[in-house]
């Protein structure tokens, strides 16, 4: 049963991919099929397509395409790509380094995935970098500087940490965290050929660019005002978002018609019917199968990036903070034991950039908010690029769990002792 699942899903993938309709509704249309298959009922398919994503891809969207119809944020990316001039390869860094900051400074990943994707495209755009690349890189980035103390991830991981005896555990998890997501990055930036861009295709004066009109900074502030109900009120960033919009259309700062138009409502789509037929899937087996073929090659060696790649494998199915860190992190110090040879906190370290970095796949909110990003900010983002993009994410999150068992075996542990 749990290689069928698994042989289903790739199957969707692929059908979609060659002949360029919507994962998505492929995805449920066979969803129908593998519960029958399976003794499951429709009411396990339906329930598994989650509220929470549809909540903030909506929300999300909608806000940033209020935003983008005044216009502000291709004026902020003007003014990134002016501060640069033609030294375009510092755009890259600025934006992993603006992820690091938005999420390191308190709020964590979530308030930042709001802001850097959508900040991250249209800057591509106007210097012709790729987006999804950039995108990525931004993510890096706030991936890196979600693993500082004071953030919610900090606070959860210390305290799951001191439950198996462990302390002072972020200073080593940020480390890892940090150096991992530099190499993913460099990484990306040759996959996609970032190096061949020797200047940018706009290049912009500062003195030329327009001042922010009254609209462009109140749509702006509305940002910081999301964050702020997300941080504050403990609000679904998603509901914050739709907050914020409804107080924006209110007081007519875009309009609402043409900003509820601009709403990416296939990707959308693509993105809670995969994700409903991949909770079918781990509910047949199918991930359980995956980790439990990488575990029964552990050993000291190989401890490190098994636990990363099936942090990865777990967080695509679920989310990170509630289920992937709480369940795996507690296991390390016994595993370190069976293993030997291998220190618990280097395994607590991998869990934590495992978790993260799989986050870029299509069907986490990571990759699903670049996705729609794109769908806001490209004007050509049409049915074929959307599953081409969809397939990329999903790759690029192979690839970076991947990059993580590298860096985990030649690094981890080294870290550990070095800063312990």
């Amino acid at each position: 049963m749990d290689i069928i699942a698994l042989l289903l899903f790739l199957g969707v993938i692929i059908i979609a991919f060659v002949r360029k309709n919507n994962a998505g509704i492929l995805a449920l249309a066979i969803g129908v099929i593998a519960v029958r298959i399976f003794g499951m009922d429709d009411k396990e398919l339906y329930g598994a397509i989650s509220n929470s994503m549809f909540t903030t891809l909506v929300g999300i969207t909608l806000l940033f395409a209020i935003v983008n119809s005044t216009g502000a944020l291709k004026l902020v990316a003007e003014k990134i790509v002016a501060a640069s001039g033609k030294r375009v390869w510092l755009i890259p860094i600025a934006v992993f380094i603006a992820g690091f900051v938005v999420a390191g400074v308190g709020p964590g990943a979530i308030p930042a995935l709001a802001i850097i994707p959508a900040m991250a495209v249209p800057v591509a755009i106007t210097v012709d970098y790729n987006p999804v690349m950039l995108a990525l890189i931004g993510e890096c980035g706030l991936m890196a500087g979600r693993m500082t103390p004071i953030t919610p991830e900090g606070q959860i991981i210390t305290t799951v940490a001191e439950g198996v005896g462990i302390e002072n555990v972020m200073p080593t998890i940020l480390a890892c965290q940090t150096l991992s997501t530099i190499v993913f990055s460099i990484v990306l930036f040759i996959i996609f050929k970032g190096y061949k861009l020797k200047k940018p295709i706009n290049v912009i004066d500062s003195k030329q660019i327009e001042k922010f009109n009254i609209k462009q900074i109140i749509s702006l502030i509305s940002i910081v005002v999301m964050i702020a109900f997300i941080i504050i009120f403990d609000m679904n960033v998603g509901l914050a978002a739709f907050a914020v919009s409804a107080v924006l259309i209110f007081f007519n700062i875009a309009d609402e018609g043409e900003c509820i138009k601009s709403i990416p409502w296939s990707t959308i789509v693509m993105v809670l019917g995969v994700g409903a037929m991949m909770t079918i899937v781990d509910a047949a087996g199918g991930i359980d199968l995956m980790s439990n073929a990488l575990s029964s090659l552990m050993n000291s060696k190989t401890a490190t990036p098994i636990m990363s790649i099936s942090a990865g494998l777990m967080s695509m199915v679920s989310s990170a903070l509630a289920v992937v860190y709480p369940t795996m992190m507690p296991m390390c110090v016994d595993i370190a034991k069976a293993v030997g040879g291998v220190d618990p906190l280097a395994l607590i370290a991998a869990v934590g950039v495992g978790g993260s970095l799989a986050g870029v796949s299509p069907l986490s909110t990571g990759g699903a908010l670049i996705l729609a990003a794109m769908g806001s900010s490209k004007k050509d983002f049409n049915k074929e690029e959307q599953n081409k993009v969809f397939v990329q994410l999903f790759i690029m999150s192979a690839v970076g769990l991947l990059v993580i068992a590298v860096v985990s075996i030649l690094s981890f542990n080294a870290i550990t002792h070095l800063m312990n």
